[in-house]
């Protein structure tokens, strides 16, 4: 039996005109549990190795596995100590190659059949050694080996030129078969790029399209300061992307912001004394949304100048300085600070404290990606529609109170209605964010 003039499929309206059997599937509408990760930091550094112009994506295990061939150094070398201080609080860093114009590659040749060429543009390029040997277990054959600093990186076993590969620091060009016997070449030649303001410029551009939690400049220009800053508020303010940025002794009455943290402390032992924003990058992009860095004991590698008296500390406070201090020969974190300094009515002192602002991010942020994902020219502007994405919103609301980052939470304490546009919603929302304790008033009272 035939079953192809039967109507069938699925329905919007019950206006079918062949008789057959018109099922939909339909969820029951139910709040999503989205809660956006922590952990995401972004940093600009020049490098010695590296690719240039785009994003390198790095988590704890690529760091200690695999930075000879991402970054030309490994895991313990000096150079390689930004990164350190950065994952010990990020989970991934987006790294971006500062000196991004006018590097070299380093080259050499192998007889007059095999040109080498750097993988990439750097000084670390100039420490490449290329050796050709015989192949003892094998007859006619050539083992070619690639050294870095002298640690062999790569070896290959073949019978002509043109069957080399290229590895993961040089690029193999053969205009012939023939191999040349060589106890080592090293290549020559490469340099570094520089580092400008459109260096700075072209980052932001770049990162604009990541999702992270905070960006770090570790450096001293005032004008780049400006940069990041700008960037920042620029970001939040007009863009809704909450991230903050973590920069070094930047004039208080310029930065001014709750998404700048501006780092008093200078790092003593390092010829960068901005050094210390990489560590304060790491842990803030780190720090969950119900907890505080306030008093955290500093685990990194710079020496840290804390060679100030007291009334000094309480006025980098009043300044919105993000400051450490030193008791028992141990640096913590004094308070968890942002730069906002200027409160008014509307917006308090709780906008200065990093947890606070941690978990409006979470909020603003979570509820923009459920709103874009499951919304967005998807869920009609209706009442059921706007109950459906009320229920996100008390949901997710709920989770921080479980958390432990938000308290004393009623859903009458959220609204969603209709805006003056048909396709508009208009969202109120009330949080009481908690704060971790960090002072104590004792009274005691003796009998």
């Amino acid at each position: 039996m035939a079953y192809g003039a039967l109507g069938g499929g699925t329905f919007l309206v019950q206006n079918k005109i062949l008789p057959g059997s018109y099922i939909n599937y339909v969820s029951v509408p139910r709040a999503s549990n989205l809660f956006s990760d922590r952990g995401y930091a972004a940093i600009g550094m020049p490098l010695d190795w590296g690719k240039t112009g785009e994003i390198i994506t790095l988590e704890p295990a690529d760091l200690q596995t695999e930075s000879l061939a991402i970054l030309g150094y490994s895991y313990t070398h000096d150079k390689i100590k930004p990164l350190r201080e950065i994952i010990r609080g990020a989970k991934v860093v987006y790294l971006y190659r500062l000196n991004d114009s006018g590097g070299k590659k380093a080259e050499g040749s192998l007889g007059e059949t095999l040109k080498i060429t750097a993988k990439y543009e750097g000084i670390v390029g100039n420490e490449i050694m290329i050796s050709c040997e015989n192949d003892i277990d094998t007859e006619g054959a050539f083992v070619v080996t690639t050294r870095v600093n002298g640690t062999r990186v790569d070896e290959q076993v073949v019978k002509k030129a043109t069957e080399l590969e290229d590895n993961k620091f040089v690029d193999f060009k053969a205009s012939g078969d023939a191999l040349t016997l060589s106890a080592g070449v090293k290549l020559a030649g490469g340099a570094n790029g520089t580092v400008t303001g459109q260096s700075h410029s072209n980052f932001l551009e770049i990162i604009e399209k990541y999702d992270f939690n905070c960006i770090g400049y570790a450096g001293t220009d005032e004008t780049i300061k400006s940069l990041y800053h700008q960037f920042t508020k620029r970001m939040r303010d007009d863009e809704g992307v909450k991230f903050q940025a973590v920069i070094y002794n930047m004039d208080p009455t310029k930065a001014n912001y709750e998404g700048t943290i501006n780092v008093k402390n200078k790092a003593l032992d390092d010829e960068n004394e901005a050094a210390l924003v990489y560590w304060v990058t790491g842990q803030e992009a780190g720090a969950d949304v119900n907890k505080s860095i306030t008093n955290k004991l500093y685990d990194g590698d710079y020496k840290v100048f804390t060679k100030f008296k007291t009334r000094d500390a309480k006025e980098a406070i009043i300044k919105g300085y993000f400051f450490f201090y030193e008791k028992n020969e141990e640096v913590r974190v004094l308070e968890d600070i942002n730069s906002f300094t200027e409160f008014t009515l509307y917006k308090n002192e709780d906008f200065s404290k990093n947890q606070v602002m941690r978990v409006l991010d979470q909020r603003a942020k979570d509820i923009s990606i459920i709103f874009n994902k499951r919304y967005l020219g998807k869920v009609q502007n209706n009442e059921d529609g706007r109950i459906a994405f009320w229920n996100e919103l008390v949901r997710h609301a709920n989770t921080l109170t479980e958390l432990g980052a938000i308290e004393d939470y009623d859903p009458k304490d959220t609204t969603v209605e209709k805006g003056y546009a048909k396709d508009a919603v208009v969202v109120k929302d009330y949080l009481l964010p908690v704060m971790a304790m960090q002072k104590l008033y004792m009274t005691i009272w003796v009998r």
